[in-house]
C-alpha cells in the first residue's frame, strides 16, 4: 500500500519532525510493510531522519506522480489549515488536497489543528475542498467546532489525538549524555524550558527572564531544549541574556528521541512550544503552558489544564508561583486524561489504515 503525506516536515521543526515520526511508527505497527512519501522542504533532510522516500514540495509534476501511484493522501498532523501563522500556507495545503481529490486519490486529514480561518475566499474554499475529503480526525474539540462553524459535514469525522501522544516513552540515558556533554550535572532541580519567538513577546522575554532568575536562586537549574534549529537557539539565548544567573541554552539539533530523553531528565518543563508540552505529557513530567495560539489552549484543556498566562499578560510572579506549586504537587496532571489521549492517538492510524482497506 502507497501512503503520500503532507505536511510542514523537512523544516527542523522538532515538533513536526515528531508527528512525523509518531505517524510513521503506529503505522508501520498497526499495518505492517508500508510505502510511505513524504512531501518535504528538505527532501534530503526527510529521507535522512525518517528512512523514506520524500519529494520537494514545490516539486508539482512529481507530487501528481506520487498522488495517482497512491492508494492514500495524508494531510497532517499539525495546523496546516488555518491562515494565522501564514496565508499562503492554507492555500498551499488545500492545494496538494484538491490535486489528490482530482486524480481519484483517497484523502484523510491525520489528527489536524484546524484553524483559526479568517477571510471570506479562505472560509469558502475550506468548505468546497475539506467537504470532499474521505475522512477527517482531529487533535481536539476546538478544531471540531471550527469544522462545524465552516459548514464541513459530509467525510466522517472524529476527534482524536495529537499523533506524538502516540509514540513511546524512551529511555533517559541519551539525554543525560547530552546534558552531561554541556557540563550540566543532575542536582538539584532541572527547569526545561522552551520558547520561540511571536509577535509582541517581549513582556514574555522579560517576565520568563525574571522567573527563572528566582528559581535559580532557589536552586533549580534552568535548561533552554530548542524545538526548532536554529531558532529556537536564538530565542532562548534572549532570554538567558536578560537573567542575571546563568542558564544553559543546549545549542544542538536533537532527534525525537534525543528531544524526548532530555524532557524526560527535567522536574518541570515551561513551554511555549505545543510540542515541548506534549512530550512532557509522553515522558510523565510536569508541563507548564504560556499560550500564543489557541492550540496551547485547547491541549492544556484536554489534560485538564489551562496556560499559565499568554504572551502579552503572564507575569514572573504567575510563572514562578505555578512552577514552585507543580514541583510540590504530588499529582502533576490528570493521568487517566492522558491516557485516554494516547489511546486516542493511536485511533488515527487504525481509521486510516481501515480506509486504506476499503
Amino acid at each position: 500500500m502507497d501512503i503520500l503525506i503532507s505536511g510542514y516536515y523537512g523544516s527542523k521543526n522538532g515538533g513536526d519532525e515528531a508527528m512525523l515520526a509518531a505517524m510513521l511508527e503506529v503505522l508501520r505497527e498497526e499495518g505492517g510493510a508500508l510505502n510511505a512519501t513524504v512531501i518535504s522542504l528538505n527532501p534530503e533532510y526527510t529521507k535522512k531522519r525518517h528512512h523514506v522516500d520524500a519529494v520537494p514540495w514545490l516539486d508539482v509534476w512529481t507530487i501528481v506522480k506520487k498522488i495517482r501511484a497512491a492508494d492514500l493522501l495524508i494531510s497532517g498532523g499539525g495546523s496546516l489549515l488555518q491562515n494565522v501563522t501564514s496565508r499562503r500556507s492554507l492555500y498551499y495545503y488545500l492545494g496538494i488536497i484538491f490535486l489528490a481529490k482530482i486524480f481519484g486519490c483517497r484523502v484523510m486529514l491525520y489528527a489536524q489543528g484546524i484553524g483559526p480561518i479568517r477571510g471570506g475566499l479562505a472560509k469558502w474554499l475550506m468548505n468546497f475542498i475539506v467537504n470532499r475529503v474521505d475522512l477527517i480526525t482531529v487533535r481536539d474539540h476546538g478544531s471540531l467546532e471550527e469544522l462545524q462553524r465552516l459548514k464541513i459535514t459530509r467525510p466522517k469525522i472524529f476527534c482524536t489525538a495529537d499523533p506524538v501522544l502516540a509514540i513511546k516513552p524512551v529511555s533517559l540515558d541519551a539525554g543525560e549524555k547530552i546534558l552531561a556533554s554541556h557540563g550540566i550535572k543532575k542536582t538539584g532541580r532541572l527547569i526545561g524550558v522552551s520558547v520561540r519567538r511571536w509577535i509582541d513577546w517581549q513582556n514574555c522575554q522579560t517576565a520568563l527572564a525574571q522567573a527563572l532568575d528566582k528559581l535559580a536562586e532557589n536552586g533549580a537549574q534552568i535548561i533552554f531544549i530548542p524545538m526548532q534549529f536554529p531558532n529556537d537557539i536564538k530565542a532562548a539565548e534572549s532570554i538567558a541574556a536578560l537573567m542575571k544567573n546563568p542558564a544553559a541554552v543546549l545549542d544542538e539539533e536533537f532527534s525525537t528521541a534525543e528531544i524526548l530523553s532530555l524532557v524526560g531528565n527535567m522536574n518541570a518543563l515551561i513551554g511555549i512550544r505545543l510540542h515541548a508540552l506534549i512530550f512532557a505529557g509522553v515522558m510523565g513530567v510536569p508541563m507548564l503552558g504560556i499560550s500564543y495560539d489557541p492550540k496551547i489552549d485547547r491541549f492544556l484543556d484536554s489534560i485538564g489544564e489551562k496556560p499559565i498566562g499568554n504572551l502579552s499578560d503572564v507575569t514572573a510572579e504567575k510563572i514562578f508561583d505555578a512552577v514552585t506549586k507543580k514541583l510540590d504537587a504530588k499529582n502533576f496532571h490528570d493521568e487517566s486524561l492522558l491516557k485516554n489521549l494516547r489511546k486516542l492517538a493511536r485511533e488515527n492510524a487504525r481509521l486510516a489504515l481501515e480506509l486504506l482497506k476499503k
